[in-house]
């Protein structure tokens, strides 16, 4: 049984990590992290152990880093659409 749960962990950390390391915008990011929080604290009320604490940890990372990707495309679309075209990430470089 200890085997089995040093599995499900180390799968589920994984899971997390491979997701948060593929986030490439900023509300992707967040949305990895704050979905990890809650999902394991939603795991952990349902199921009250290690392995649905991590379970729902890497459900809400997938879910958060989804949605976290959907906010950063809409706002990308969106500053192509301005005209002037507006820079995607206002607070990288020089401001004058």
């Amino acid at each position: 049984m200890m085997k089995a749960r040093i599995w499900m962990a180390a799968a589920a950390a994984t899971t997390v990590m491979a997701v948060a390391g593929c986030a490439s915008g900023p509300n992707q990011n967040l949305g990895t992290g704050v979905g990890a929080l809650g999902g394991a604290a939603v795991g952990h009320a349902i199921g009250g152990n290690t392995a649905s604490t991590l379970g729902g940890a890497a459900i809400g990372g997938v879910i958060g880093n989804q949605v976290g990707r959907s906010v950063d495309e809409r706002n990308y679309y969106e500053s192509q659409r301005a005209y002037p075209p507006n820079t995607y990430y206002p607070r990288n470089g020089p401001t004058y």
